[in-house]
């Protein structure tokens, strides 16, 4: 930044971050609605943060940063959909284990392949070098403000 210049001159890296991660998050669910899949911008929660073996709803909604509350709703949506299910966690009654249906999971992977699809075509676009420094940009902010 240039000497004199005031920072609030122009958006802040917050609202950049927050808006890029709202216009992928739309681009994501349209692509998914055009190839048939009724999804929501709320699922992206769920399909960001669970992994293929599945895992258990609080622990996708903590590394989705919401509620267990907000994250159960649209889990809910999501077995209404037929692309969830949700048993019993053998190890503790209490906790509930969310796995992909077969469907769910051919979903999860068409969505991963768009966002590979995505990342390279980024990469073409910007110059793989630019790409990379402002993948490792944002890595770096979101490791400082991230506890240990």
């Amino acid at each position: 930044m240039s000497r004199g210049q005031d920072p609030l001159d122009r958006k802040p890296l917050i609202a950049l971050a927050d808006r890029a991660a709202q216009v992928l998050g739309a681009d994501l669910i349209r692509e998914s609605q055009a190839r048939g899949h009724r999804l929501r911008l709320a699922h992206n929660a769920v399909f960001g943060h669970l992994p293929l073996e599945g895992g258990r709803a609080s622990d996708i909604a903590a590394r989705a940063g919401i509620t267990k509350q907000s994250m159960g709703e649209v889990v809910r949506e999501l077995v209404e959909l037929g692309l969830l299910e949700m048993t019993p966690d053998p190890s503790d009654r209490r906790a509930k284990l969310v796995t992909y249906t077969e469907r769910g999971r051919a979903v999860a992977l068409d969505g991963k392949r768009y966002l590979a699809d995505l990342e390279r075509r980024f990469a073409q676009e910007f110059g793989e070098q630019k790409y990379a420094h402002a993948r490792e940009v944002l890595e770096k902010v979101i490791e400082s403000f991230t506890p240990e």
